[in-house]
């Protein structure tokens, strides 16, 4: 309930005007309100090319290699549709999950269908997806997620390892000697790089025993 209220608040009216903007200002749509449709952006600027360069072939947009985006579903979905997505290898692509809850700066985030549209920026820590009694665990460096209102989330990391695949002795190990680093660093570089490495170890260990 709280999640369609806060919908309807954050909806937007395209002709929307206000007294301090000139009568002629109006309000922006979210991107998840764009339409799919790009043919007709597309045929306007093939149009353009063509007085322009009419003997050379336009070149390809962006948009007609993209797939059309799911419209925004009527009704509150039972699920949310995931993907999750590294420089190097794809995790997730269009899981369909119950939940999902990501490290973001502001603290835990919980992901559900419905969730209102959001930019979260993402920190060291856990990140976990939930489909029934099944939970797979991440750890993630850093990255942001992207939540649409069409019940699609975009989760972008720089780096993301299985929290069963990491060693807690060797995280201990490296906690100790960045804590060490930091205790003795003497310049301002070396404590920002011990801080860091401290914050990352520290995060790690929170996951793996929280």
């Amino acid at each position: 309930m709280f999640r369609q209220v806060a919908h309807r608040l954050l909806t937007r009216s395209t002709t929307t005007t206000y007294p301090i903007f000139p009568a002629t200002t109006t309000l922006r749509s979210f991107s998840t309100e764009v339409s799919t449709d790009a043919s007709s952006g597309d045929s306007a600027f093939i149009d353009a090319w063509k007085k322009v360069a009419p003997n050379i072939d336009p070149p390809k947009t962006p948009s007609q290699y993209m797939e059309p985006r799911p419209p925004t579903p009527s009704t509150l979905p039972s699920k949310l549709t995931v993907n999750f997505v590294l420089p190097y290898a794809a995790e997730l692509s269009k899981a369909e999950v119950d939940m999902v809850i990501v490290p973001a700066t502001t603290g835990q985030m919980g992901i559900l269908p419905g969730h209102v549209p959001t930019i979260a920026e993402l920190k060291p820590g856990l990140l976990s997806v939930h489909e029934g009694n099944d939970v797979k665990k991440y750890f993630i460096s850093s990255g942001f997620a992207f939540v649409h209102s069409n019940s699609y989330a975009d989760i972008l990391a720089v780096e993301a390892v299985p929290l069963d695949r990491i060693d807690p002795a060797q995280v201990q190990k490296g906690l100790s000697e960045f804590t060490q680093k930091l205790n003795s660093a003497s310049s301002d570089l070396d404590k920002a790089e011990a801080q860091i490495g401290v914050d990352v170890h520290s995060a790690l260990n929170s996951a793996l025993t929280g």
